[in-house]
């Protein structure tokens, strides 16, 4: 029982949504932009789960959805936190103990980059620089355009981020030699 008690209050979509709608009401697409800005680099949502997450928000009555009639196009949803939806959600922020995974496809290779020819494994980390390069655009972006009236929470998240990325741009910098030599040696040996 506990097990799924601990589940009930995870940090997923729907969570999120609920966090990002106490700033004030906003459409799936508004959502959306902010998953794609501010918390692209630790929460990635796209459609297929904003709106199935309002969906499921609005039927348990956490959210309201109000329908803005729009010319030649689909109504408008715009949502609305409830008072349960607050207290759902001050119900899940109180879970001292969130997970904190990293899926990564480039750690997932780079564990069989013995495998791999020298030149793709010179080029997967380029690329991953070039990921990382992009992501520490997107934080100047932020800072510059939007962190001015930022919560001390959300300032920390973009902090931890801006840290993370430096961490990562030095560890590979610093040890890619390690995995280039082994293969040129494996490679001109084998």
């Amino acid at each position: 029982m506990e097990s799924r008690r601990a589940r009930d209050w995870l940090m997923d979509v729907k969570t999120v949504c609920l966090g990002m709608l106490t700033e004030g009401a906003a459409s799936g697409y508004d959502l959306k932009k902010q998953f794609e800005s501010s918390f692209a680099h630790f929460f990635a949502a796209g459609y297929g789960s904003i709106y199935p997450a309002l969906s499921s928000l609005a039927e348990q009555g956490l959210v309201d959805c109000e329908e803005i009639p729009q010319d030649g196009k689909p109504d408008r949803k715009l949502y609305r936190i409830t008072a349960d939806g607050r207290q759902y959600l001050q119900k899940a922020l109180q879970k001292t103990t969130p997970c904190h995974k990293v899926r990564s496809e480039f750690l997932a290779m780079m564990c069989f980059a013995d495998l791999m020819d020298p030149a793709d494994v010179e080029a997967v980390l380029d690329n991953r620089l070039s990921d990382i390069e992009r992501l520490q655009e997107l934080f100047r972006d932020i800072e510059t355009n939007y962190s001015n009236d930022w919560s001390k929470g959300m300032q920390f998240v973009l902090g931890f981020g801006k840290a993370m990325t430096a961490a990562m741009e030095q560890y590979i910098n610093d040890n890619r030699h390690a995995l280039i030599e082994e293969q040129a040696e494996k490679s001109a040996t084998g």
